[in-house]
């Protein structure tokens, strides 16, 4: 098992040490809000097990950067969420490698519109898969381990699942899925596990997708009540609060969306 000093800086003042030595694995973590979750939770004493399907090259680097400023902290694994078989496998590594869990981080996503006439049994499950399925399973799996060492799950779902939007009807029954998990999951697991989740706004805008052309991004920061769009650090700094200063919150929904949500 993995020891480290409980005395390192960071930035000249003294480190948290709540989440000193913690172990969490965090799915699709190699990029955008992913990373910016990795590399707060990190800066704050965490170890990290960063998932990813595709993205390797961005999963090496970003584990290279984090591993200079504390050796051995970090490791990547890769796996397809939509096979089911793969995703106990991700539990068991990390446990593993680190010799823990102490939380998961179901934040992987599938993103883009399905209408109503052209939606098949293919955007149903790539869609469902990584927004649904396997955070119920990857829960499933990490439960023991999370109730030994008194462990959270966080869900990353979306402030949309209330009021869905036009053309994205898989998403959204997958996101509004994950905060009934979230609440589920918070019962099933309680005293000893903590579930809940981040609903994210307008953070970072999606990428290669026309729809979000510089109208729709004007509107948006209009309809936004603090008149901008969130960076992957806002998600990040509400995860970390989660985890590290909220002991007597589980089953909860935290909104990251600058008042948009207000405005729908």
């Amino acid at each position: 098992m993995l020891r480290y000093s409980a005395s390192f800086r960071l930035f000249g003042t003294n480190v948290d040490s709540t989440l000193e030595n913690k172990v969490i694995l965090i799915t699709g973590g190699a990029k955008r809000v992913g990373a910016a979750i990795c590399r707060l939770l990190h800066a704050s004493g965490a170890n990290l097990m960063i998932h990813y399907r595709s993205s390797k090259g961005e999963a090496r680097t970003l584990q290279s950067e984090l591993n200079l400023k504390r050796p051995n902290s970090v490791a990547i694994i890769q796996g397809d969420l939509l096979k089911l078989s793969v995703l106990p496998t991700l539990i068991q590594e990390t446990v593993s490698h680190f010799g823990r869990l102490d939380a998961l981080i179901n934040n992987a996503s599938s993103y883009y519109p399905t209408e109503l006439g052209s939606i098949g049994a293919d955007e149903w499950e790539d869609l469902i898969g990584p927004n649904l399925k396997a955070p119920l399973f990857l829960s499933q799996a990490a439960a023991p381990e999370l109730k030994k060492n008194r462990g959270s799950i966080i869900n990353i779902t979306d402030m949309h699942v209330e009021r869905p939007k036009k053309s994205y009807i898989v998403y959204s029954v997958a996101k509004a899925g994950l905060v009934t998990l979230t609440k589920s999951l918070a019962h099933e697991l309680a005293p000893d596990v903590r579930v809940n989740a981040v609903a994210p706004g307008p953070v970072l805008w999606p990428e290669d997708n026309p729809q979000f052309d510089e109208v729709y991004r004007q509107r948006v920061i209009s309809q936004t009540l603090l008149k901008r769009i969130g960076e992957g650090d806002d998600v990040a700094k509400a995860v970390r609060f989660l985890l590290q200063d909220a002991p007597f919150i589980t089953g909860h929904v935290i909104a990251v969306d600058g008042g948009r949500s207000l405005n729908l």
